[in-house]
């Protein structure tokens, strides 16, 4: 919001004949109503343009809906109008916290404080709030203000909300003395949702979810309309791996809330439950509804990448765009902090679409952010170079991957292993013939651990046949043939004219030759039978039965 927002804003309310008391829009704001409460503050505003709390609770709207800029326009107008309100104060130096400006905002409090003559409990609960609002949090700070509140207003339930807030924060270990203070407040306001909603939120830290969802419905029953009750419930749900009564959760939270805002943390839900077509849908809608917030982007570009599989490309395609419109609207915000994903799913996408040297590029950077969490893209690079028939690269890819902490799936080490084959056909073809076996044998390595993670998985013994007959390339320990046979048996009857086609062709001429080689003429032919049905044009059947100088053709 542009620094003229309180000019227009105003100029746009005509009537005030529906205006609301302060005391009901600011249960909106703490109801995440913040757009419908942005509208009431500024009727509010019109009709005692002097009165500075007003500009406070305004700003306060804006800093809870995230909007830290058109917070500050309203504080700094507050103190402009209405100097001897100390409220605006308070908000200019949470302002200032959240800028990393921690002795500016000090200085901020401090005049907050003198001006309120250290008698004013609000500025005090404000205060206490604003230590714990930003990322500069001091809870010692936060603790000190609560109890001041607290001498004044000793029956003022939300002093203790605050003070177990801080107390949560100093030792976030122990909620004992947390739970004391909220329990304090909710016996001196037993009908505040609130309070018993911040119960619930201890109890769910620990971990104690039953108990959690009992102080969430027992919010609910206090106050059906209470939009964070079902938010938090939904919150629960999604911890304890239950998509479908979070997602409900949520939908009630945009019956009672259903505004842009709302349905943007709705869309992070969807996006976290997995629900990706749903975030598909969701964002297409909050962008038709002006909602130009970098972020849909960002979710978007994930979730099309999540979406997309071989018959439906054109999800990558899509992605690709959401996810570079995140980046292009992104590099004119100051200093944006990127995710490693954001890199991650840009790096996929772009390899998805056809640009795989950009991708390993995007993909690489994701693994320097945050080399832990995204080790395991090193896989997907060993197999966009793998694509390009750049063994080498693929390899040293694949090394890096085998070092995560997730052990290498089955699949991985198939992709691995022919990697190790193919630079080790390279390297003859190279004439760096000396350098081969050693590629073979690690290749071997990787095709055995396949199979111990799929014995029934036919391709797994086919690459140790086609490994261990490179390695053994004369026949002289006919070192293939124990993988070749039990391959075979493992191969269904319609795939031999299938998938495994080419591989079972290959099988029996190796067999063949083995039967050949040590006279077993009965088994031979048996053999060569077999590989005429399957393949009769096959030259090795030619020359078994009309044999040229009275001999079979070693393979």
């Amino acid at each position: 919001m542009n620094k003229s927002l309180l000019t227009i804003s105003l100029a746009i309310v005509t009537s005030i004949s529906l205006a609301q008391t302060l005391s009901e829009v600011l249960i909106k704001t703490d109801n995440e109503r913040f757009a419908d409460a942005a509208s009431d503050f500024l009727v509010l505003i019109k009709k005692e343009p002097s009165k500075g709390e007003y500009y406070f609770y305004s700003g306060e709207n804006y800093f809870k809906r995230g909007d830290i800029d058109s917070a500050n326009i309203f504080y700094a107008k507050g103190v402009e109008l209405n100097p001897t309100n100390a409220l605006n104060y308070v908000g200019l130096g949470k302002v200032l916290l959240s800028k990393n400006s921690i002795a500016d905002a000090k200085a901020q409090f401090f005049k907050a404080a003198s001006v309120a003559q250290n008698k004013n409990a609000e500025v005090m609960r404000r205060t206490s709030e604003a230590w714990l609002a930003t990322n500069n949090k001091n809870a010692d700070e936060a603790i000190n203000q609560a109890n001041l509140a607290i001498k004044l207003e000793p029956k003022n339930a939300e002093n203790y909300i605050l003070l177990g807030d801080a107390q949560l924060e100093k030792t976030p270990t122990d909620g004992g003395p947390a739970i004391k203070s909220y329990k304090t407040a909710t016996t001196l306001n037993p009908k505040s949702a609130r309070g018993i909603l911040r119960e619930g939120k201890l109890y769910q830290r620990g971990r104690n979810y039953q108990l959690a969802l009992d102080k969430y419905k027992e919010a609910e029953a206090i106050d059906a309309t209470y939009a964070p009750a079902y938010r938090e419930k939904a919150e629960l749900y999604y911890s304890v791996n239950q998509p479908a009564k979070s997602i409900e959760n949520w939908k009630k939270y945009l019956e009672l809330n259903n505004s842009n805002d709302a349905r943007y943390r709705f869309l992070n839900a969807l996006f976290k439950n997995k629900q990706y077509a749903e975030v598909i849908t969701e964002g297409e809608t909050l962008k038709k509804n002006s909602f130009n917030n970098f972020y849909v982007e960002r979710l978007m570009g994930y979730s099309y990448y999540e979406l997309g599989n071989k018959t439906d490309t054109a999800s990558y395609t899509k992605g690709l765009r959401s996810i570079t419109k995140f980046f292009e609207l992104t590099a004119a915000t100051p200093n944006f902090k990127y995710l490693p994903t954001d890199y991650k799913y840009k790096g996929l996408l772009l390899s998805k679409t056809g640009k795989d040297s950009l991708g390993v590029v995007e993909m690489e950077k994701a693994i320097t952010l945050d080399p832990i969490e995204n080790c395991e893209l090193w896989g997907d690079v060993g197999r966009i170079w793998y694509k390009s028939k750049s063994y080498t690269k693929s390899i040293t890819a694949w090394e890096k991957r085998a070092m995560c902490a997730k052990a290498l799936s089955g699949q991985d080490n198939f992709e691995f292993g022919r990697a190790y084959y193919f630079d080790a056909g390279a390297k003859i073809r190279q004439k760096k013939e000396a350098e081969a076996p050693a590629s073979f044998v690690k290749g071997d390595s990787c095709f055995s651990k396949l199979i111990q993670a799929s014995p029934t998985f036919p391709a797994g013994h086919f690459w140790r046949a086609k490994v261990n007959s490179q390695l053994d390339p004369k026949n002289e320990k006919w070192q293939a043939k124990p993988f070749y046979e039990k391959a075979l048996t493992l191969v269904k009857p319609e795939e031999k004219t299938g998938s495994y086609k080419k591989d079972v062709i290959e099988a029996l001429e190796y067999l063949g030759n083995y039967y050949v080689a040590t006279k077993d003429k009965t088994i031979a032919d048996a053999t060569f039978n077999q590989l005429k049905e399957l393949d009769p044009t096959n030259e090795k059947v030619k020359n078994y039965f009309n044999p040229k100088n009275g001999t079979v053709k070693p393979k």
